[in-house]
């Protein structure tokens, strides 16, 4: 028996520090490392028996080939080189006939490991494959943050050790970034008054000291009435505005004016008491913290909202305290060269670029999609408008690969299935966009059954592609080798030998670096010459049709659409909505009751569940579930469409609007 130290490879922005107890060959205990910098040994119920799904009986372990309609999931097994041979025969038909544009590669997060998630980029691209824009979880959120602070490193998250006020604003941290928990803990101890921001009553609410219930879409607004509380109090810092920032004037005088209390509780269902409590607290804290979550840009107001919310540590001078300022996302992966990886010098000028959001609109828009490749991600029940994408994965024109682990929604669709291994069983170089802490998972146990590795299959495909290039030559443990040498220049000060024995090994942060403002002016940018608007504002929802706004939040029992393999993770509980008492008296709706929430884009049915934790007029659901988990063939994503943010082309998953009824 012996343990490894390894990493989790989820798309989670914590990547805890792992030990795994390896007998005979398989895993049989994985547990938290108390080693690591930021998780300390705490890991979340999904990994914590992170075995059962490396071992799970329902692993797929040999390619197959379909047998049956598209969606039944019948599929018999074939060899590895019969499989790539087919691949390999229809992609070349597709390329002589129809052009490489008809091919398109489909991925996102499903490990976030830098080798295993870009394997196959270079050899898209060396193909010249329609190329997949990959913005579906929360690009406007970090473009409303580079918009204002441009490449300035997010504070740590361990500073919050030392705030006395700490605002978990669009965020559940119990199910999305529960180690953050232990830093807010230790300044709970020593004072520090924590406020949740968000759309409805969950557990990270229960744990704060004060909640403040928002309708969807107004953080915006919000943020711009805090500010204007702010300036009228005195309670901004003249002397930080001064020397660090531009714009504040501006904004003071032309925008500010424009959200007083009373309008912004108008806008934004926070009472004037309670939004006046909460700038006030903001204000008069020596050094306050924002960890900022992503529900808040996943509408279409989400960019600017998102900047709107990095104005306000420059209105108090939050920047440079102990214990002040905002954490979006932790830049650690700057630390690693990812072209060694990608490939980008394969890229070829002009080629068609295909939104990963509007995956259903490109499957169906004109069928020139000939074949679709997906690795890592579960289209068919993560991406948006459910329906579309289900006709586009439907068609019987389309030649459709996956390379997955077990037979998700999406799998069902394949005419190829490929089984892939999990982070136990190949290579990789991760970083966390949570801390600034890299670290590498070694192979500990060998390949489930036929599984490779999504280096190794890019590999075996390059080849059958009769691309001759010394890079397919190479393990991924030679990649991780060469993204450990990358960091010495990249981000000096690592323990590159702690990094290579598999431990995690923390970034060293520059001196100052939360006062150095890496902007074109050296300064914060509340005013930015470069974009338009300028100067920030806030941008209301246009007015859908439906009476209620449905948010769609994540359960702490699986993460997007992962861990629906896990039985005792899912049974139960699963496709719920929150529904509050007031609107199910009005619309005789009864606790445990079948209802239907629907659309322009279609409808899903959903158990009732009556109760305060969300407001009159707001529905609320928790996961993104497997069709065979739910009652009826269509989950959550029938509802969400393919729109975009206002910038960074991002999704707009929460920015829905539903018609609720008892049947």
């Amino acid at each position: 028996m012996e343990t490894y130290p390894s990493v989790c490879p989820y798309d989670c922005p914590d990547a805890c520090g792992l030990l795994v107890t390896v007998e005979e060959g398989r895993a049989q205990r994985v547990a938290g490392d108390p080693d690591h910098p930021f998780t300390r040994g705490t890991l979340c119920p999904k990994m914590a028996h992170y075995e059962r799904t490396v071992h799970n009986p329902r692993r797929l372990t040999t390619p197959m080939k379909r047998t049956g309609p598209k969606g039944s999931g019948l599929l018999t097994p074939i060899s590895w080189e019969d499989a790539i041979s087919e691949i390999a025969a229809r992609w070349k038909e597709i390329i002589a006939t129809e052009g490489a544009e008809a091919i398109l590669p489909y991925s996102y997060a499903g490990t976030m490991g830098v080798i295993q998630h870009g394997a196959l980029h270079g050899l898209f691209y060396r193909l010249g494959a329609s190329e997949l824009d990959r913005t579906i979880c929360a690009p406007a959120k970090g473009r409303g943050f580079r918009d204002v602070m441009g490449r300035t490193l997010p504070t740590r998250p361990q500073e919050a050790q030392h705030s006395d006020c700490i605002f978990l604003w669009s965020i559940h941290m119990m199910a999305t970034d529960i180690h953050f928990r232990h830093d807010v803990d230790i300044a709970r101890k020593r004072g520090a008054k924590i406020w949740c921001i968000d759309t409805y009553r969950h557990q990270t609410a229960d744990y704060a000291d004060h909640f403040v219930s928002i309708r969807p879409g107004t953080d915006g607004a919000l943020a711009l009435g805090i500010l204007h509380i702010l300036d009228k109090e005195g309670l901004s810092d003249e002397g930080f505005l001064q020397k660090y920032v531009l714009g504040f004037e501006e904004l003071r005088k032309s925008v500010l004016p424009k959200y007083p209390p009373e309008v912004v509780s108008r806008m934004t269902g926070v009472p004037e008491e309670t939004l006046r409590s909460l700038a006030l607290a903001y204000g008069r804290a020596q050094s306050p913290f924002i960890r900022l979550g992503s529900g808040q840009s996943r509408y279409r107001n989400g960019a600017m909202t998102s900047r709107l919310i990095t104005c306000l540590p420059a209105f108090v001078g939050a920047w440079g305290k102990r214990g002040g300022g905002l954490l979006t996302s932790a830049s650690a992966s700057r630390a690693y060269d990812e072209d060694i990886v990608h490939r980008p010098d394969w890229r070829r000028p002009g080629v068609r670029h295909v939104n990963m959001c509007q995956i259903g609109e490109a499957l169906t828009r004109d069928s020139s999609i000939k074949s679709l490749f997906v690795y890592s991600s579960n289209p068919a029940c993560t991406a948006p408008d459910q329906n579309k994408v289900i006709e586009g994965l439907a068609r019987d024109d389309l030649f459709t690969v996956v390379h997955e682990r077990f037979l998700t929604d999406t799998a069902r669709y394949a005419d190829i299935l490929l089984p892939a291994t999990t982070s136990l069983e190949h290579d990789d170089a991760y970083y966390s966009y949570g801390n600034y802490t890299l670290q590498c998972g070694w192979k500990c146990i060998l390949p489930v059954g036929e599984s490779l590795s999504n280096w190794e299959l890019a590999c075996r495909l390059a080849k059958a592609m009769d691309i001759d290039d010394a890079f397919y030559d190479q393990s991924a443990r030679e990649l991780a080798e060469k993204l450990i040498a990358s960091t010495e220049k990249r981000w000096p000060g690592i323990d590159l030998e702690l990094l290579r024995s598999g431990r995690p090994a923390p970034l060293p942060l520059p001196e100052n670096y939360n006062r150095t403002f890496a902007t074109k002016s050296g300064k914060i940018e509340i005013h930015n010459d470069a974009l338009r608007p300028a100067l920030p504002d806030y941008m209301p929802l246009p007015e859908d049709a439906g009476d209620f706004a449905l948010v769609n939040a994540p359960d702490m029992r699986i993460l997007d659409s992962s861990f629906n393999e896990r039985d005792e993770l899912t049974r139960g509980h699963v496709m719920e909505l929150w529904i509050h008492p007031e609107d199910a008296e009005r619309l005789h709706i009864q606790e445990g009751q079948t209802v239907t929430c629907s659309n322009e884009r279609g409808e899903a049915a959903f158990t009732a569940r009556l109760t305060d934790r969300t407001a009159p007029g707001r529905l609320v659901t928790e996961g993104v579930w497997w069709r065979e988990r739910i009652q009826r063939d269509h989950s959550i994503n029938v509802l969400s469409s393919q729109r975009l943010t206002d910038e960074a082309a991002g999704s707009t998953f929460y920015d829905i609007r539903v018609q609720l009824r008892s049947k």
